[in-house]
């Protein structure tokens, strides 16, 4: 599974039981999803950090690959 997928799965993930949990307190729904938001990114931000950083490198690899320019576009540049 890509790492993107993997981390954006257990945000969702994360995100969602916050709001079950809230609602299940019976906060109003704008705030527990506001409330739900700070909890995810919070715990995301804590406790995955190796998938956070795998996701990065991922992401900066995939960039890395798009900036090089291919036998063509070389030819093109030629005087």
């Amino acid at each position: 599974m890509a790492s993107w997928i993997r981390y954006s799965f257990i945000r969702i993930g994360l995100f969602a039981a916050a709001f079950w949990l809230l609602m299940v307190l019976n906060i109003v729904w704008w705030a527990s999803a506001l409330l739900a938001t700070v909890i995810a990114f919070s715990l995301s931000y804590i406790f995955f950090v190796r998938q956070r950083d795998k996701l990065a490198e991922d992401l900066a690899t995939r960039l890395e690959r798009s900036k090089e320019p291919d036998s063509d576009a070389l030819a093109e540049d030629l005087p």
